[in-house]
């Protein structure tokens, strides 16, 4: 679940950078951002969010170890 939740961030991370940089989001391949299956892209997106919040310390190994920031 963690890779698949990744992945849809990813997606999700790139939609942001496109609308950022060219005005287009992936969500017009469907209608706009108003139509329901972008709506559903949207919701599902925002649901791997809140389960990579919940659960990343778990899935994290940087996180498990209790590392410290990285130094440069």
């Amino acid at each position: 679940m963690h890779k698949l939740t990744f992945v849809i961030l990813v997606i999700g991370g790139i939609n942001w950078l496109l609308l950022g940089l060219i005005g287009w989001e992936v969500g017009q391949l469907f209608g706009g951002s108003g139509a329901i299956v972008s709506k559903i892209i949207y919701i599902i997106i925002g649901l791997s969010a809140i389960y990579e919040l919940a659960t990343h310390k778990s899935n994290c190994k940087v996180c498990s170890v209790g590392a410290g920031p990285v130094e440069g």
